[in-house]
C-alpha cells in the first residue's frame, strides 16, 4: 500500500493535495485494492458548480463492487479529470497520479483539518483488518 506522505485523508478513502486555495482530489491506493479492476467512473460534477463537503460527487464501479465517491472539501469544481471516463482503469495503476478526479477551489482550506495525515491514515486502514 502507498501512503503519500504529502497527502490528506479521509475516513472514506479520498485524498486530497492541496495547492494554495484548490485541492485536488482522488481515491487512495487502499481503496482502489479493496474494490479490484475499475471498469467505470461517473463524475456527477461539472467545473463551476458549487459542492458541499460529504456529499457524493462521483460513482465507481468495479468488477467487484460500485463506491460512491465523497467530497472531502466545500467549494468550487474548477477541473474534472474527463480521461477517467475512457480509461477507468487508471486508478489501479496510479490512483495519486492520473487518476485524479477532481480540482476544487475551497471554500475554507480548514476543511483539510479535519483528515487524516499519511501516519494515521495508514493505521486507519490497518485497523480496518483487510
Amino acid at each position: 500500500m502507498n501512503f503519500p506522505a504529502e497527502l490528506k485523508y479521509a475516513k472514506t478513502d479520498e485524498w486530497v493535495k492541496v495547492e494554495g486555495k484548490v485541492a485536488t482530489v482522488g481515491i487512495s491506493d487502499y481503496a482502489q485494492a479493496q474494490l479490484s479492476d475499475i471498469v467505470y467512473v461517473d463524475i456527477a460534477l461539472a467545473v463551476g458548480q458549487k459542492a458541499s463537503k460529504g456529499s457524493t460527487f462521483a460513482s465507481v464501479e468495479s468488477v467487484k463492487a460500485a463506491a460512491d465517491i465523497n467530497l472531502p472539501v466545500s467549494g468550487k469544481v474548477v477541473a474534472v479529470n474527463a480521461d477517467l471516463g475512457k480509461t477507468p482503469e487508471v486508478i489501479n495503476s496510479d490512483p495519486y497520479g492520473k487518476a485524479w478526479m477532481l480540482k476544487i477551489e475551497m471554500d475554507s482550506p480548514a476543511d483539510v483539518n479535519d483528515l487524516m495525515d499519511a501516519p494515521a491514515y495508514e493505521k486507519f486502514c490497518d485497523g480496518r483488518g483487510h
